[in-house]
């Protein structure tokens, strides 16, 4: 595959059957092949998504001894700020050419999980930021939720089987900063190849060269969004329950032409996330004698502490 399919979840959501199943089939053969789909059709609207670049810039742009004061000590990372080079990917000793922030999951002090989630960090310079942040999370979620129904009955289970995983899921609203590069980078990308922990990950921000994709050939993809259009892959999670049925493809993000070097790129991803105590043991029907059992038995939430180690935002 040369390209990067494009589905529209208008036909999921639609009265008409054929249409539904029409989805169910794009997006299932896509996640088989590839494991990226570009997404119409999804909850944010236009006036929200200008907001969050609003204000994702102007956070990035506050002084670094500003933003340092919110990177949280302890917590691997998981809300608040990271500064640049702190993430690298696994495998790798170079840092990416990247600084973020993270959005946690919004739970009511009475949930299981209340303890389990650090709390979100209020910026207190930007008023806005948290609540057009809190917003632009929900509206991701809420299209997630949609994409997993239909990959669970393109994996013949029942339509809702991912939903009381995903309710409370530990998912990640990552708004990212790439610098403008200013040396010859030394060994060292944007974001280096690398495969997605969680279930799915929806990506805002691909409308220019940057991301790529691997194809099964090896050779890398440019995967490049209209302007309405999120693009949505296959994280490591799913492709381990599903016994590598769909398909966590590696992709990176290339450093631009020497002429754009002067240009900040930003990206907002949202990596959808389970419940910590999801099994992700492979699907018994995603096993058979062509496809014997891949991966280990293991918990949602053993899996992402292995990788954050990997990454080098907790410590052994």
């Amino acid at each position: 595959m040369q390209n990067i399919p494009s589905v529209d979840l208008r036909d999921f959501l639609s009265d008409d059957p054929k249409r539904k199943q029409k989805f169910v089939n794009e997006i299932g053969s896509a996640f088989e092949e590839i494991g990226f789909v570009a997404l119409k059709g999804h909850f944010l609207d236009d006036q929200l998504v200008e907001e969050l670049y609003g204000e994702i810039r102007n956070f990035f742009a506050l002084p670094l001894e500003t933003k340092h004061g919110y990177e949280i000590p302890g917590i691997g990372g998981q809300r608040g700020y990271v500064s640049f080079g702190k993430e690298h990917a696994k495998g790798r000793k170079e840092g990416d050419l990247k600084e973020f922030w993270h959005f946690g999951q919004y739970v009511d002090k009475n949930s299981k999980h209340a303890a389990e989630y650090p709390d979100n960090v209020e910026v207190k310079e930007l008023p806005r930021f948290n609540i057009v942040g809190k917003e632009a999370y929900q509206m991701l979620e809420k299209t997630g939720v949609y994409v997993l129904r239909a990959l669970a009955l393109h994996l013949g289970l029942d339509e809702f089987y991912f939903d009381e995983y995903a309710k409370e899921g530990n998912s990640i609203l990552r708004p990212i900063h790439y610098p403008p590069i200013t040396s010859e980078p030394e060994n060292a990308i944007r974001a280096a190849a690398h495969g997605d922990i969680n279930l799915i990950t929806l990506l805002m921000g691909a409308q220019g060269r940057g991301l790529q994709v691997q194809n099964h050939d090896g050779d890398w993809i440019d995967a490049i969004a209209e302007s309405d259009e999120l693009v949505i892959n296959v994280g490591d999670m799913l492709s381990r329950h599903t016994n590598n049925k769909l398909k966590s493809t590696i992709h990176q993000v290339v450093n631009p032409p020497r002429e754009l070097w002067g240009t900040s790129r930003f990206s907002i991803p949202f990596f959808m996330h389970p419940v910590s105590d999801m099994k992700l043991d492979c699907l018994e029907n995603c096993i058979d004698d062509e496809n014997p059992k891949k991966f280990d038995d293991i918990t949602a939430g053993d899996y992402l502490h292995e990788r954050l180690v990997d990454l080098g935002l907790i410590k052994k």
